[in-house]
């Protein structure tokens, strides 16, 4: 039988008829008594309509209209009191039949949520829950508007009423548990939204409700799972401990699930978790950090689509100041790095690359290291790929080297030389390397032995000075190529790395291969003559090094050169020229190392260094070092360079030396320093006013010359 509505209803009883004066009365009354009194009254009547055979919905109707214009949205607070005290007995006489009649019944309950008297309120809050309790699950089609009247209810600052809407909260819960047709769909809008209120008494009443609808069995919440996640988390930074373990205890509950879940999307879920590692609250960047862990593991390829932002907050989290969270990044990093390295799968790498490059300058030393780490796999996995994007990587790359910690700069140089594999990129590193030792000359001061020296060991070392010695030969900065060559070469005769190539290099004249080797590095030396010097010494090549002696004392004498002598005397003193030392004993078949040492001394001034020298000198002048002239060796004059060392006067008997073309090699060494030599010349006239205006006058009277017409001096005579 139809309901009817108390407003359109035709042929209605007059409100006297439907209820009688006394029982209107006393529903307004002050005293709570009669207006009890009065509403069971009205119960009876309405449960007299309500009975088998006298069911008479359009009195129904009519009374609910009574008590909801009359009373319910009365202007008085009493008549507000009875008017929800009858609209609860009626809806007890409905009993079963009160489906239909929720339409009507609700809505001034729920407007009373917001009354400013607190008993109203209070009332209200008791007539829904009647209301409710005789509905059971009729009145989940109004669960939204239930809800909302919820979330008012625990934000009131009134203990009954706050305890009255506990108490509705608890048969509201019980409702939808034993329920089998709650709409979950309709009411996530609802509970995202409300989820933000960072109201404790609303996140505990979101928090029940999660929890309540996700242990009821057919109710799947977790597919919604991503509409209030990071609500979720946002709760796990709260200042009220219990909703803090609340919400936590959620989350492991859900993640649990998720693992027993393989079929779940977990993609949409990620950006949530990125977002909250990036948060201020400690717990829930460790919480989220976890969450991540586990998917990763979970999702596997799926979640390569969100590799650059998953590792984007890895990254930070990695140099975070709590441990706990430093750990857990630590190993969400290196099963991602498992996951890449693994897969054969398709990603953004050009976006990976850029996460990456800037997290290059990241201010914590752990983040860059990590960074190259994922730029070092990248290349072993996918050189070809990667090399691509070498344009916008290398730049960040080579600033990198100026980091102020030495791991970060190893990890760097090892990506480097991954690139270095590639021979045409291997050019295209050293060349961008000098250049950028030409612009940074602290780098060159504070790396450059340290880069060199890890070069050397990534890659060869042979293959390196070569390289910098062709370059440094072509460049056009004189200045620059003496200092690099002169850092170059203290790395050289200093750094243990470099050991072959100092092998190599001592058999200048007994091996093809080294006799090129020190050609080509020989040729880029001679922008600096004490490295040069310092470099036949080694190889042993004694005769040209007295030869570059006596060109050394016709250049100008600077304090830099001196200062490059002392600290050759000091190496010379180094276990690099223990050999060179004990070729001192032998004179008469190295009479041109005791020339070109003798030579060298002569150069230094009386110093600390002149003395160290001489004293060496000295220990071995009781073996007859007058006597240094070499015994005539027809066979030895059929080559252009005499045997300098017993290694080479052994190879020369078997006609073994390698030829070296002196004269040649010298005359370059004497044309570079006179390059050297005009370039400070043109430093010199550049800063000299004297000699600047004195070519101004001579500029001026070239001109004057020139515009002067012949005889025209003695026709003016």
């Amino acid at each position: 039988m139809s309901t009817g509505d108390p407003a359109t209803n035709q042929h209605k009883p007059t409100a006297p008829q439907i209820l009688p004066y006394h029982i209107k009365k006393n529903l307004a009354d002050r005293s709570y008594e009669k207006r009890k009194s009065a509403a069971l009254e009205v119960e009876k009547i309405v449960k007299e309509y309500s009975s088998e055979g006298k069911k008479d919905p359009q009195r129904i109707n009519m009374i609910i209209r009574v008590l909801v214009n009359e009373y319910a949205y009365s202007t008085q607070a009493n008549s507000r009191k009875g008017g929800l005290i009858g609209l609860a007995a009626t809806a007890i006489a409905l009993m079963d039949d009160i489906g239909g009649y929720l339409r009507f019944l609700l809505p001034p309950v729920l407007k009373c949520f917001e009354d400013q008297q607190a008993r109203v309120r209070y009332y209200a809050c008791e007539a829904l829950y009647n209301i409710t309790k005789v509905a059971r699950g009729s009145v989940l089609v109004f669960f939204n508007e239930i809800f909302d009247g919820l979330c008012k209810l625990f934000m009131d600052l009134d203990m009954d009423v706050k305890n009255g809407a506990q108490l509705l909260d608890r048969l509201t819960k019980d409702v939808v548990a034993e329920s089998e047709s709650f709409d979950v769909e309709k009411f996530i809008p609802m509970l995202r939204e409300r989820i933000r209120v960072k109201d404790p008494f609303i996140r505990q009443l979101i928090v029940g409700w999660i929890t309540v609808l996700d242990s009821v069995p057919d109710i799947d919440i977790l597919v919604y799972l991503p509409e209030f996640l990071g609500g979720l988390f946002d709760m796990l930074s709260d200042v009220n401990k219990d909703i803090r373990q609340q919400a936590y205890s959620a989350l492991q509950e859900f993640l649990h699930e998720i693992k027993d879940n393989v079929k779940l999307e977990l993609g949409p879920m990620v950006g949530i978790l990125v977002k909250q590692c990036e948060m201020k609250d400690q717990f829930t960047r460790l919480t989220a950090l976890c969450w991540m862990y586990e998917f990763i593991e979970l999702g596997k390829f799926k979640l390569l689509p969100f590799l650059a932002d998953m590792l984007g907050v890895v990254l930070l989290c990695i140099s975070d100041e709590e441990e706990e969270i430093r750990l857990k990044a630590n190993v969400t990093n290196k099963r991602l790095l498992k996951l890449v390295e693994s897969t054969d799968e398709k990603f953004a790498i050009k976006t990976l690359l850029t996460k990456i490059t800037t997290h290059l300058v990241n201010k914590y030393v752990p983040t860059r290291l990590a960074s190259l780490q994922w730029i070092s796999m990248m290349l072993a996995k996918k050189p070809d790929t990667i090399i691509k994007h070498l344009p916008k990587l290398f730049p960040s790359l080579l600033d990198t080297l100026s980091d102020p910690d030495d791991k970060v700069v190893r990890l760097d140089l090892k990506v480097l030389a991954r690139i270095c594999i590639n021979k045409e990129h291997f050019d295209i590193v050293l060349n961008n390397l000098i250049n950028r030792f030409k612009c940074d000359r602290k780098l060159l001061e504070t790396r450059g032995s340290l880069i060199v020296r890890q070069l050397s060991v990534l890659l060869d070392g042979e293959s390196i000075y070569r390289a910098f010695s062709s370059i440094l030969l072509k460049e056009v900065d004189l200045e620059f190529a003496s200092l690099m060559v002169q850092t170059l070469n203290l790395i050289l005769l200093t750094s243990s790395e470099l050991f072959e190539l100092r092998g190599l290099l001592k058999n200048s004249l007994t091996s093809t291969h080294s006799k090129g080797l020190f050609i080509q590095i020989y040729q880029a030396w001679s922008h600096n003559a004490v490295s040069t010097f310092s470099l036949c010494l080694l190889a042993q090549v004694y005769e040209l090094a007295s030869a570059l002696v006596e060109h050394m004392a016709e250049t100008e004498v600077t304090v830099g050169f001196m200062m490059q002598v002392d600290k050759l005397v000091q190496l010379i003193e180094s276990p690099i020229f223990i050999k060179l030392r004990l070729q001192l004993l032998e004179p008469h078949r190295y009479p041109f190392l005791l020339k070109s040492l003798y030579g060298l001394l002569m150069l230094l001034p009386q110093s600390s260094a002149f003395a160290c020298l001489k004293n060496r000198l000295d220990s071995v002048s009781t073996l007859g070092l007058l006597n240094t002239q070499p015994a005539a060796n027809l066979e030895a004059k059929k080559y252009s360079w005499t045997g300098s060392s017993s290694r080479n006067s052994k190879a020369l008997a078997k006609g073994q030396i390698e030829s070296i073309d002196v004269k040649a090699i010298l005359t370059q060494f004497r044309e570079m320093q006179l390059k050297h030599s005009e370039r400070r010349k043109h430093i010199f006239k550049q800063h000299s006013l004297r000699r600047r205006q004195r070519d101004e006058k001579k500029r001026k009277k070239k001109i004057v010359d020139i515009n002067t017409p012949a005889g025209s001096s003695n026709k003016s005579k």
